[in-house]
C-alpha cells in the first residue's frame, strides 16, 4: 500500500517497507519534517511546545511514542495528553496556547491503518499549501539535529478529555438543565476506541442513562468503524430490545457522529449536521457551510431561516476556510462531522451530541419525530478501488464534457447538480479510490443514478 499524503495527513497501513507503508521509519522522517516547518514559521524564538494525542488503535502507543522521541530529538517540547479524541487535542492546543499538534489517528478507517494529522497553533488541520512543505521538507535530509543540551522535553502528560466535556458543557448553547430533565437512555457504540471513555462521561455529566456497546478502548474494532448503516446493525438491535431512546455512535477518533433512532432506524448521518444547524439557526440567523458531498438538506434548513448556504471541497480545512470566508455560524460535513466556532474550528462529536440532545429535549420530540421535520433526500455512497491503470483526471474530465450543459462544480474532483438529484466524483484524500456520491428525493433514483455514474466510469476506464 503507498503511503497516501495529502490535505488529511500523512496516512497508512502499519509494517511491511519504507515509503510503501507507515513505518517507523516513515513516521520519524513525517514527525522530523513536521518539527522542522514549526520551526522555520517560529523563526527561531523561544522553544516549541506541540501537543500529542492519540486514538486506541493497536499501533497507537508504538507510533506515539515514535513521535514523542522525535520531537524531543528535534529540539521541541511535548504536551503529551495519551488517549484523546480528534477534537480533544486540537482544543489541547488552544487551551495550552501551545505551537501546534500532532493527532495519531487514522479516523474510520481499518486498525491496519494509522496517521499523523498535523495541526497548527490554533488547533486547526494544515491548509494544503502548508503540508506541501511538509512533504518537500520531508524529501531534504540537510537538518542538522540539535545536540544534547538543547533536546526537548515532556513538559506535561496530562488527560485532557475531561477539560474538553467541561468545555462542551459550558456553552451557553447546551442547555444541561433541559436534557438532564429528558432522563435520555442511550445506547453508545464507540468501536473499541476512545470514544468509549469520553461519550459515555459526557452523557453521564448530561443525566442520561448510558448503554454501553464496544466502548472497550482495546483497538480491536468490533466491526468496521465507519459509522455506516450496514456497520450498525448491532445497536438497533440492542436500542429496540432496551427501549432506548437513542443511539449515538462516533467513529474511533470522535469527530464523526451518526444517530439512531428509538425504532433502529438510522437517523442519517447527513441529518446529524442538519439538525445541529437547525437549532444553532433557530437562535440566530447566520450562514452555514458544508462540502460538495454533503446533502441538500443543509441548504434547505438554512434558506428556511434566512441564512445563506455555501459549499465547499471536502476535507475539514476547506470547510474551515470556507466558513470563514463566509462568516458561518455553524458548518461540517455530511459525514457527520459538525464544526461549530463558539467552540473550535474542528469536526467534534462531543459538541454535536450536546447541541443535538439539547434541540431534542427542547423540541419534546422523539427521534422518528425530529427527522420527520426535515426534507427527505436519499444518499448512496459508492467508490471503485485505484489501479495503476486508472487516470482519475482524465476520467473527471471526460464526465465534465459529457455533462457540461448541467451544472457542474468542479473545486474538488466533479459534482453535476440536476434539478432532482445530483452525483459528486472525486479521487479520496483517505484512500486508493474514486468516491461516488449521489443523492435524490428516494433511495432508488439515488442508487440507480450511482449505478449509471459507475458504469460510466468503468467504460472509460475499460474495466
Amino acid at each position: 500500500m503507498t503511503l497516501i499524503k495529502s490535505i488529511s495527513g500523512i496516512r497508512g497501513t502499519i509494517g511491511g517497507s519504507v515509503g510503501d507503508n507507515l513505518t517507523p521509519i516513515d513516521v520519524v522522517k513525517f514527525t522530523t519534517a513536521y518539527a522542522r516547518f514549526m520551526k522555520q514559521r517560529a523563526n527561531g524564538d523561544a522553544r516549541l511546545r506541540i501537543v500529542v494525542g492519540r486514538d486506541a488503535r493497536l499501533s497507537g502507543e508504538m507510533v506515539c511514542n515514535l513521535i514523542e522521541g522525535t520531537l524531543l530529538g528535534c529540539g521541541v517540547d511535548v504536551i503529551s495528553i495519551g488517549l484523546c479524541t480528534t477534537p480533544g487535542t486540537e482544543m489541547a492546543v488552544i487551551t495550552h496556547k501551545a505551537d501546534g499538534g500532532i493527532i495519531i489517528t487514522a479516523s474510520h478507517n481499518p486498525k491496519q491503518w494509522n496517521a499523523l494529522k498535523l495541526l497548527n497553533a490554533k488547533g486547526e488541520f494544515l491548509n494544503d499549501a502548508e503540508g506541501k512543505e511538509v512533504l518537500r521538507l520531508a524529501e531534504d535530509d540537510s537538518f542538522v539535529f540539535p545536540e544534547i543540551d538543547h533536546i526537548g522535553k515532556v513538559v506535561l502528560r496530562e488527560d485532557f478529555n475531561p477539560t474538553h466535556i467541561k468545555q462542551v458543557l459550558a456553552l451557553p448553547t447546551v442547555d444541561v438543565e433541559a436534557v438532564r430533565k429528558r432522563r435520555f437512555k442511550v445506547v453508545v457504540d464507540a468501536v473499541n476506541s476512545i470514544g468509549g471513555v469520553v461519550i459515555p462521561q459526557l452523557l453521564h455529566e448530561l443525566g442520561c442513562e448510558v448503554i454501553c456497546l464496544n466502548c472497550e478502548p482495546t483497538g480491536e474494532f468490533a466491526h468496521n468503524p465507519e459509522p455506516l448503516p450496514q456497520n450498525l446493525t448491532e445497536i438497533s438491535e440492542v436500542i429496540r430490545r432496551e427501549g432506548a431512546d437513542l443511539g449515538v455512535v462516533v467513529d474511533p477518533d470522535v469527530d464523526r457522529l451518526a444517530f439512531v433512532s428509538e425504532d433502529g432506524s438510522m437517523f442519517v448521518e447527513e441529518y446529524t449536521l442538519v439538525a445541529v444547524a437547525d437549532y444553532i439557526l433557530s437562535l440566530k440567523k447566520g450562514n452555514t457551510v458544508s462540502n460538495l458531498s454533503s446533502s441538500r438538506a443543509l441548504r434547505d434548513v438554512t434558506e428556511s431561516h434566512g441564512g445563506t448556504y455555501a459549499a465547499s471541497a471536502v476535507g475539514e480545512v476547506n470547510v474551515v476556510a470556507k466558513m470563514k470566508e463566509c462568516n458561518a455560524i455553524i458548518g461540517g460535513e455530511g459525514n457527520g462531522g459538525v464544526i461549530y466556532p463558539e467552540l473550535h474550528y474542528g469536526r467534534d462529536a462531543l459538541v454535536g451530541t450536546a447541541l443535538f440532545l439539547t434541540y431534542l429535549a427542547k423540541r419534546g420530540l422523539s427521534m422518528t419525530e425530529l427527522r420527520k421535520t426535515y426534507p427527505a433526500y436519499f444518499a448512496s455512497k459508492n467508490k471503485i478501488e485505484l489501479t495503476p491503470a486508472i487516470d482519475v483526471d482524465a476520467v473527471l474530465s471526460t464526465m465534465k464534457e459529457r455533462y457540461a450543459d448541467e451544472q457542474i462544480n468542479d473545486i474538488d474532483g466533479v459534482k453535476i447538480d440536476f434539478a432532482e438529484s445530483w452525483v459528486h466524483l472525486r479521487k479520496s484524500n483517505t484512500e486508493p479510490i474514486i468516491r461516488i456520491y449521489t443523492e435524490a428525493k428516494s433511495m432508488a433514483e439515488a442508487e440507480a443514478l450511482a449505478e449509471r455514474f459507475i458504469g460510466e466510469i468503468r467504460t472509460i476506464c475499460n474495466l
